[in-house]
């Protein structure tokens, strides 16, 4: 969809800011590659949309984290470098080779079947070792580096698969100061050294994602995984706003008010009456819930924008709507109500709405569900 209409709902993606993020954390890595997250329909905006958008800005490489979205970028036309990691036994990995994607394996069950699948495509996988180095999550720990690099050498020689990348993610990189970043980048550092004396010639060595990419520059290596940060969100309040990085929201939520009316003092408000209104009031009703992805968690805090007045939700958000007290303020059914966007109008940010549901940016923005269009703007990268 790529016109603004009078939906119900809409959450409108502005690929020209996309594009400009891009370019802006191009710049604090400028001799590393760039990879464009686009995992989770890119964390809520659209995947090949967004995708397109990303490599038009730069970016050289597109990450997923299941096969199948990847595999998905394939037939929508992605022809860039295209890495997935989440991978279970019995995965995709012939249609993975054949797509010619970068493939995560994280111990010796993983290649075992990559390099089965290989046989049975006849032409070589593409692989990324993927190392443990602190994080506790995929990838292989160091006590078994040696065993799965040495797999990896023979599969090599064999011509079953193409070492292309070693990698591994980090824990607290959103932390400022936290030890286990020192304490990861050196164990990364002395398993990445391990592998190339034993004969592994990578293609690119990868640690840093967005808030790395942002405040770490000795994380770059050759590659940089972005993925909030191209959404204009920041990856933690801690290390700053998007404005701070140079950054621009890409995703502005908003809804069409669908009921105001007014009602007397005493009234409770949605689910389990937990808002009851003070006086003779405006009632204005949202139709936003958590079906289409409002966190229930910000029943009485989430912020909204209505007639340039922020207003909260009052009471319980229900699956498919929520209340605000408008106060008395003079409100026409149709309004806009804006939940976030980047703020040129005043409105809250995916922050905002983290912050009122003890969550963080990352899960608002992704969390939209497929019910609410997306409306693509500035979709032509040379306007």
């Amino acid at each position: 969809m790529s016109q603004t209409l009078p939906l119900r709902a809409r959450a409108e993606i502005d690929l020209a800011a996309l594009r400009a993020n891009v370019r802006a954390l191009r710049a604090r890595a400028p001799r590393a590659a760039l990879m464009a997250v686009v995992k989770s329909d890119a964390y809520g905006h659209g995947m090949v949309p967004c995708a397109k958008a990303a490599l038009a800005a730069g970016a050289t490489w597109v990450g997923t984290a299941t096969p199948h979205e990847a595999l998905a970028l394939r037939a929508a036309g992605i022809r860039s470098r295209v890495m997935c990691w989440l991978w279970t036994p019995g995965g995709p990995w012939r249609e993975g080779i054949e797509a010619d994607l970068d493939m995560s394996v994280s111990g010796l069950w993983a290649l075992t079947e990559v390099t089965a699948a290989a046989r049975e495509a006849g032409r070589p996988a593409r692989i990324h070792l993927k190392a443990d180095t602190g994080l506790g999550r995929n990838g292989c720990q160091p006590a078994d580096w040696p065993e799965l690099v040495a797999a990896a050498l023979a599969a090599e020689a064999e011509g079953t698969v193409e070492v292309t990348g070693l990698w591994s993610h980090f824990a607290c990189a959103d932390e400022p100061g936290h030890p286990s970043i020192a304490a990861q980048l050196d164990v990364f550092r002395q398993m990445v050294e391990y592998a190339e004396k034993a004969g592994v010639e990578p293609e690119v060595r990868h640690i840093a994602n967005s808030p790395a990419t942002l405040t770490l520059p000795q994380t770059h290596f050759d590659l940089v995984r972005t993925g909030i940060a191209i959404y204009g969100v920041s990856p933690s309040p801690e290390l700053g706003t998007p404005a701070d990085f140079g950054l621009r929201p890409v995703m502005t939520l908003a809804a069409s008010v669908a009921l105001v009316k007014q009602v007397p003092a005493g009234h409770g408000v949605s689910y389990g009456h937990h808002y009851v209104t003070a006086d003779e009031t405006t009632l204005g009703l949202v139709p936003l819930g958590y079906a289409d992805g409002i966190p229930r968690h910000a029943s009485g805090r989430g912020p909204v924008l209505i007639g340039g007045e922020w207003r909260r939700v009052a009471g319980r958000v229900a699956m498919d709507q929520f209340v605000v007290d408008l106060g008395g303020q003079k409100i026409e059914e149709g309004s806009e109500a804006l939940l976030f966007g980047p703020g040129d109008r005043g409105e809250p940010s995916a922050e905002d709405w983290a912050q009122a549901a003890d969550t963080i940016a990352y899960e608002i923005v992704t969390r939209i569900g497929a019910r609410v269009p997306r409306v693509f703007l500035n979709e032509d990268p040379d306007e």
